[in-house]
């Protein structure tokens, strides 16, 4: 006689498939849909985020680097302190050509003309925080992978890197380290002049 084992019904997999299939249209639609939703949704929520801790990703120019010219720097005011959110326009005369930036917390700005090899020469005019500057588009026009920009800073005090920080930042925080240092220092002799009386005392009491 042959042994049959008792049926255990469908696979896990193929059970959720006849569910699904017994489902309605719309409610089949809606549980196809609902994980791409989810990870729209939180693409979303992880994009406002890095915004917000400001890791935003980086735009770049849709024009190769022999059809830019690139204008950054930084904007001053009093005591080397950025301005942000300050205005900045640079513009090409000749052509009737410019943008208007701002800057950001740390007083940075850039901007960036779609310029060629002809523009070669031309006069910038560069105006933020009342002043105004001009400078001359240079570059080496047989070199097509260079990227081509000049720096224009207007007042002193808070330049840096790009990617670093301003000067203020440093000397601040170098200050601070000293200050400490000194603090560190002083409690150290003290302690130091507070230990010897009492070594003395032990001293006298062993003889």
């Amino acid at each position: 006689m042959l042994n049959v084992s008792p049926s255990k019904g469908p696979a896990p997999g193929v059970a959720m498939m006849l569910q699904a299939r017994s489902l309605p249209l719309w409610k089949r639609g809606f549980a196809m849909a609902l994980p791409r939703l989810v990870r729209l949704v939180l693409g979303a929520a992880g994009a406002f985020i890095m915004m917000q801790l400001g890791w935003a990703p980086v735009v770049t120019a849709t024009h190769e680097a022999d059809h830019r010219f690139t204008v950054e720097g930084f904007v001053c005011g009093d005591g080397g302190r950025p301005v942000g959110k300050s205005e900045v326009v640079v513009k090409d005369p000749r052509i009737s050509l410019g943008q208007t930036v701002e800057t950001n917390e740390r007083g940075y700005y850039k901007a960036t003309l779609h310029l060629h090899n002809d523009n070669l020469g031309d006069v910038l005019v560069i105006q933020a925080a009342g002043e105004e500057q001009r400078t001359k588009v240079q570059f080496d026009p047989k070199d097509l992978e260079t990227e081509r920009k000049v720096r224009v800073d207007f007042g002193s005090g808070c330049q840096s890197t790009v990617e670093g920080l301003p000067r203020w930042v440093y000397v601040t925080v170098a200050g601070s380290l000293v200050g400490v240092a000194a603090l560190t220092g002083i409690r150290i002799m003290r302690g130091k002049q507070r230990a010897q009386p009492s070594r003395k005392r032990q001293k006298k009491q062993r003889r």
